[in-house]
């Protein structure tokens, strides 16, 4: 950044630090827990369902694939995943697309240590904020999945909330191929306001996260990227978040074991006011697939030589 920014970088460096501890406190729980009502991939984002007889299995693996094509992961090269969770994808990229190179940045030093653990080939997990990441190469692919929710915070405008989702795209666009293609995948507000969310959730469950809306996704990305596809996976959300809830009731036990009562009722009841929320219209679900507009049509030359 040029000197002339020093706020904002001072602003985004207190942003990185609010952003860690907030995914330390609701993901360093535990790996145990979380695999007691996961599905097997350990996917924590929003399954794609089709049919009523679908398992969530099944629809976890969906929404891998349709991330997966989006960036085209049979031809890729290299891709980055912002916010890499447990490794899903990562692992399919390595092991069925054979994709030589993968990294993946996560705020968790839990799900970091666990995907290490695994050993896939040619995968990198970094701890690292995407605000501090420096690649040194480009990507064909980027996959953000359920991390766009952690950019911004409680106490931002929509100038400044607008601001760090634009830096966010501008950096992707700056490491992507020029044919590459970012795959985003977010909650969103929809007929609810930031005022009207529930503070059990910023306080309990995801401190200092703030989500963003649909306006706003769209006016941070405007002449940086086209909206190729964007989908609503709202009733996928509900459903997913009952899954959830139904799963963690039936190893409640198990998991007051390794968490204790408090922390179990505090999950149970944030799955099924998330689900809740979702069927109400309240939040929604967004997928989005963005191409890089070419940098000369703008003038603005690339980060990465």
């Amino acid at each position: 950044m040029a000197a002339t920014d020093t706020g904002h970088l001072e602003t985004d460096t207190g942003r990185t630090d609010a952003a860690a501890a907030a995914i330390r406190h609701h993901y360093d729980i535990g790996n145990d827990f979380y695999r007691l009502w996961l599905d097997p991939t350990l996917s924590y984002s929003c399954a794609l369902r089709e049919q009523p007889g679908d398992t969530l299995e099944v629809a976890q693996e969906r929404k891998l694939r349709q991330h997966l094509d989006a960036i085209d992961a049979g031809r890729a090269g290299a891709v980055l995943d912002i916010g890499c969770g447990w490794g899903a994808l990562l692992d399919r990229l390595a092991n069925r697309h054979g994709v030589a190179r993968s990294v993946g940045l996560t705020l968790s030093q839990e799900q970091a240590e666990y995907v290490r653990a695994q050993h896939y080939p040619g995968v990198e997990v970094r701890v690292e904020d995407w605000l501090h990441y420096r690649p040194a190469e480009r990507f064909d692919g980027i996959v953000s999945i359920g991390a766009f929710e952690h950019f911004a915070r409680p106490d931002d405008g929509p100038e400044e909330k607008i601001r760090v989702y634009r830096e966010f795209f501008t950096r992707c666009r700056d490491w992507l191929t020029p044919d590459g293609t970012l795959s985003l995948q977010t909650i969103a507000y929809a007929n609810m306001t930031a005022a009207q969310a529930d503070t059990f959730m910023q306080r309990e469950i995801f401190p200092d996260a703030e989500l963003p809306t649909l306006a706003e996704i769209t006016a941070a990305a405007d002449g940086l990227f086209e909206v190729c596809a964007i989908t609503n996976g709202r009733l996928d959300y509900a459903w997913t978040c009952a899954e959830w809830a139904r799963r963690l009731r039936a190893e409640r036990a198990a998991a007051t074991a390794l968490v204790g009562p408090e922390a179990v009722a505090r999950y149970a009841r944030y799955l099924k006011l998330s689900a809740m929320g979702f069927r109400m219209g309240k939040l929604t679900l967004f997928r989005l697939v963005l191409r890089p507009y070419h940098s000369e049509y703008f003038g603005r030359g690339a980060v990465i030589a």
